[in-house]
């Protein structure tokens, strides 16, 4: 769409600025997930916890930045702790 009034161009510039980021802070969320699920995977129990351990921090700065929302974070953390307790 082209825009053509001065404030829809900027919104349009806003949009696409606060897209770039998510999608990289999302990425961010998602790969340090797979690392925790990779090392659970392998059954390397040392790993998989450093691995939850910044997966879970990753995952309350995804929270506070408005990216997830609570619950979802935190059942996603609750999940990867079940799983990585389980190979203790």
């Amino acid at each position: 769409m082209a825009e053509r009034h001065q404030s829809a161009i900027k919104a349009a510039r806003q949009a696409a600025r606060r897209r770039d980021r998510n999608r990289a802070a999302l990425n961010t969320v998602k790969s340090q997930l797979k690392r925790v699920l990779t090392a659970v995977e392998a059954k390397k129990a040392d790993e998989a916890k450093t691995a939850l351990r910044d997966a879970t921090s990753t995952l309350a700065k995804a929270v506070t930045k408005g990216l997830l929302k609570r619950n979802t974070a935190s059942r996603r953390i609750s999940r990867l702790a079940h799983q990585v307790n389980s190979l203790a």
